[in-house]
């Protein structure tokens, strides 16, 4: 006796569903001695719960030796009840057998609510759900199962690559670790291992590359982690994810709108991939698609902050397009940089400067074009201003001003006279003049 006190204060730590069985040891060796009625019938019932049913019946049937009245109904309702499990059993072998995995599945709920201990049907209903194509019902039989066996390696190594099935590269890392941590020289444990630690330090560094906004080399490393993992699908299609994500974010749109709409053709519902590519529509001023793309974020994620604010800009620089656009104006992209501004602000300055007219009617046009290219400028290469404009509020407009506020501007072709189109700013030092 003293041999298993101390056998199970050493297990407790790591296993202390353990003690159940051990204790189910002591107890019957004290029954047998004594024949407590009580305790034939609390034996029989911790028996029953770890599933071990003959043992159960043996204790039930000598429970019924000399017991009171109640105790002899205790008995006989907990035979009955062994019995039945002892029947659902069969017939759940019998289901699993004939690969009927939904009917043993129903069989073994029934039972695992009375044999709760029962580290072999635990394994077997999880092995049900993984022939049913749902491995990730079967995590927590597995993990019960890891607890109620001694150096249980096989469940922490189905466990592992049920995680790494998932997708989660990080949990599956860490339950493969327990295996290897009870039986270090697992073959299967040990090659697993070392693919998803390759694939882990391959995606912490992309995510690292793209907290650091080093987008092109994120991109070239998850590029890598599809080539470490071609035959897990769920690999793939996250890397293009994340992909899809850097290219947004490094505002290059035709590309992330390709990769967005790989991952959306697999994943129709996935609300980051839905985002992104709404944030590349609005760099290519496709506006009706970015609404319809938020909008489809939204009923997935109704939410999500990030999805609104998306999408009432979304609407604003749509409402703004039908309007004065000063990108359209100058003829660049909503992501050009200051100098492009300024380059091709010169360029159309140059050309439609009114002295270049001598028509009365071509200069009233031309007067009007110089006034709005002006006008881009003011706006496009003043930081304040163009991030109101992108917002989808004309800095210059009074009506679109929150508040009805705001400087309208209704500068005359006058007013730009001595003004040169080929400084940063400011007023003209000569007035041009044109044969």
């Amino acid at each position: 006796m003293v041999y298993l006190g101390s056998m199970t204060s050493r297990l407790s730590s790591v296993f202390p569903f353990l003690l159940v069985l051990v204790d189910l040891q002591y107890e019957g060796a004290e029954c047998g001695i004594n024949g407590d009625v009580e305790r034939h019938l609390e034996m029989g019932k911790k028996l029953l719960a770890a599933g071990q049913l003959a043992d159960a019946l043996s204790q039930f049937h000598a429970a019924k030796s000399h017991p009171s009245e109640n105790e002899e109904k205790e008995a006989q309702s907990q035979l009955l009840k062994a019995d039945e499990m002892q029947r659902l059993r069969s017939q759940a072998h019998s289901a699993f057998d004939r690969a009927d995995y939904q009917a043993a599945i129903a069989f073994l709920d029934t039972i695992l609510e009375v044999c709760v201990w029962d580290a072999e049907l635990r394994e077997l209903r999880a092995e049900c759900f993984i022939k049913e194509g749902e491995p990730g019902k079967a995590i927590s039989d597995l993990k019960s199962a890891s607890k109620l066996k001694n150096d249980n390696t096989e469940a922490f190594y189905k466990i592992s690559t049920i995680y790494y099935q998932l997708g989660d590269h990080e949990l599956s890392l860490s339950e493969v670790r327990e295996c290897l941590k009870l039986d270090q020289d697992h073959k299967r444990c040990f090659t697993h291992y070392k693919q998803v630690k390759k694939l882990n330090k391959l995606i912490e560094s992309a995510e690292e590359l793209i907290r650091e906004g080093r987008y092109e080399d994120a991109v070239s490393k998850y590029e890598s982690v599809m080539k470490t993992e071609p035959n897990t699908p769920i690999y793939t299609i996250r890397s293009k994810e994340r992909i899809c994500h850097c290219f947004s974010k490094d505002e290059k749109p035709v590309e992330a709108i390709k990769a967005c709409s790989e991952v959306l053709q697999l994943e129709p519902a996935n609300v980051n991939a839905l985002k992104d590519r709404a944030e590349a529509y609005l760099i290519e001023e496709m506006y009706d698609e970015a609404i319809q793309d938020y909008e489809t974020a939204q009923e997935h994620n109704e939410n999500d902050q990030q999805i609104r604010e998306g999408l009432e800009k979304a609407q604003r620089l749509l409402k703004q397009s039908q309007k004065r656009d000063y990108y359209k104006i100058l003829g660049v992209k909503r992501n050009a940089k200051k100098q492009e501004i300024i380059k091709a602000y010169r360029k159309l300055a140059l050309q439609w400067h009114p002295d270049n007219f001598q028509n009365e009617e071509e200069k009233k046009k031309a007067e009007k074009k110089f006034i709005d290219i002006a006008a881009a400028k003011e706006v496009l290469s003043d930081p304040e201003m163009r991030k109101k404009f992108d917002e989808g509020e004309d800095p210059l407009d009074a009506e679109s001003q929150q508040g009805g506020g705001g400087n309208s501007f209704h500068r005359s072709w006058n007013s730009w006279q001595g003004f040169n189109p080929f400084s940063s700013g400011g007023p003209f030092r000569f007035k041009f003049h044109f044969n």
